[in-house]
């Protein structure tokens, strides 16, 4: 495969891999070089020779205290990086705490929720912006996502342009220059991934109200959904990283002009 078609992925936790994301990207011509920066491996200094970059999510924390050390030794090094990916134009997607460094890295804003964890099969809309982002355009307006997460972006990077939004969570989905997308769900799990977070996240779930099995259960009914609406939604991602698809390509029509689409709740 030709080396311009190489993807960088970066694992922030072993137990969030590239998974079903992973997958759709190599059918849609990528080659995987995944660094398992949680394990100790080294970052490469820049993106020379990657045709795009994929940061994954974790546990960790991404922002931190005043003076205090970063909450995982390699997020400076990874920041840098999300910074030379905008500047450089590599088309660039960050899931989760990935989405949450891009903000970071670029002087956006995260903090704890405000309205508690965020945990299980969810709906987030569309703003009508989206219809003209090359990714975003071809979505439905009110996608399934897989939700897991404690933290989030409360305020985005300036000149960032948010793309998807809920009514506890206003920060969803947006992109900061002109290819780089945070997702603040998740597109990558299967149903085992979830189930091996559940069983360890008892506290999170009690607070919720609920339990292992029921968001286990909630999450496998969707991953017909998930898989319609998302492993496209890669396939264009990569696309653009082979420079098969334009960042100016028209999409679908959307919504009425001036038309936001209602806030959802959970």
């Amino acid at each position: 495969m030709s080396r311009t078609h190489r993807c960088l992925v970066i694992e922030n936790d072993p137990t969030d891999d590239p998974r079903r994301l992973g997958e759709w990207l190599v059918a849609a011509g990528l080659s995987l070089e995944v660094i398992q920066a949680h394990a100790g491996h080294p970052l490469p200094a820049d993106l020379q020779g990657y045709a795009a970059l994929v940061v994954l999510g974790g546990e960790q924390h991404a922002f931190s205290a005043p003076d205090a050390e970063p909450a995982a030794p390699w997020f400076g090094e990874l920041e840098s990086l999300l910074r030379k990916a905008v500047r450089g134009g590599v088309p660039t997607l960050g899931v989760c705490l990935g989405a949450q460094l891009l903000a970071v890295a670029h002087a956006g804003t995260v903090e704890p929720a405000a309205a508690g964890p965020e945990i299980g099969a969810h709906l987030v809309a569309k703003r009508d912006v989206a219809e003209r982002d090359p990714l975003f355009g071809p979505l439905p307006m009110l996608p399934d996502v897989i939700q897991w997460h404690l933290d989030e972006v409360t305020e985005l990077p300036v000149g960032a342009v948010l793309l998807a939004t809920s009514t506890k969570y206003q920060n969803q989905a947006f992109r900061v220059g002109a290819c780089a997308w945070g997702l603040q769900f998740h597109i990558e799990c299967d149903t085992a991934m979830i189930a091996d977070w559940a069983s360890t996240s008892e506290p999170d779930l009690d607070a919720l109200g609920t339990t292992a099995e029921a968001v286990v259960a909630g999450v496998d009914a969707v991953m017909d959904d998930v898989f319609e609406v998302w492993q496209p939604f890669a396939t264009r991602f990569a696309a653009l990283a082979r420079g098969d698809l334009s960042l100016g390509e028209p999409t679908p029509p959307g919504p009425a002009p001036g038309r936001e689409l209602p806030l959802l709740g959970h």
